[in-house]
């Protein structure tokens, strides 16, 4: 089966006015979600499943989505550091596969690399205890995955708007 996913422009460009981002962090026992604001500026840690099955878990998920209004799912991809594809990869693509057909949202990848390392390193610098930690890593390190992708997009709609601007032409009117 091909993969179902589709590029970061191409999510965004599904989003309609009013829907929302959903970030992901898949684990082997748990997903981590973050939530974009409806601006798609902010990703704000939201909850985490406890994976029972996956039918139930896309069950849960997909009711998240309905109660959200989410438009588009960002799903960390965790690659290996030099950038390719192990295990939890495969893992990753195949829960993808198998969650595309059950829902018409646009799912899209964004390299996860180092975020629960990152988000760890952040509850310890604020002194968070080993358990607060367990508690609360997944849907942080969700949060850290979603902003990524919110932040790249970004950047791409400035850079967007800069050279539209630089292709006016200059208006007569100023001259």
């Amino acid at each position: 089966m091909a993969d179902p996913s589709v590029s970061l422009d191409e999510l965004f460009a599904h989003l309609l006015p009013g829907q929302r981002l959903l970030g992901l962090d898949l684990g082997t026992t748990t997903i981590g979600l973050a939530l974009s604001d409806l601006g798609h500026r902010i990703a704000s840690p939201l909850e985490t499943i406890r994976r029972v099955k996956f039918g139930k878990d896309v069950a849960l998920l997909l009711a998240i989505c309905g109660k959200q209004a989410v438009g588009g799912l960002i799903m960390g991809l965790p690659l290996n550091m030099d950038g390719s594809e192990g295990p939890r990869v495969q893992a990753t693509r195949s829960f993808v596969r198998n969650l595309a057909p059950l829902t018409s949202l646009p799912i899209a990848y964004w390299d996860e690399r180092l975020s629960t390392a990152a988000v760890t390193r952040t509850l310890i610098a604020a002194d968070a205890s080993r358990a607060r930690r367990a508690e609360v890593v997944d849907k942080m390190a969700a949060a850290f995955i979603l902003q990524g992708a919110l932040d790249r997009m970004s950047r791409s709609a400035r850079a967007a708007d800069a050279e539209a601007r630089h292709a006016l032409p200059d208006d007569p009117a100023t001259s």
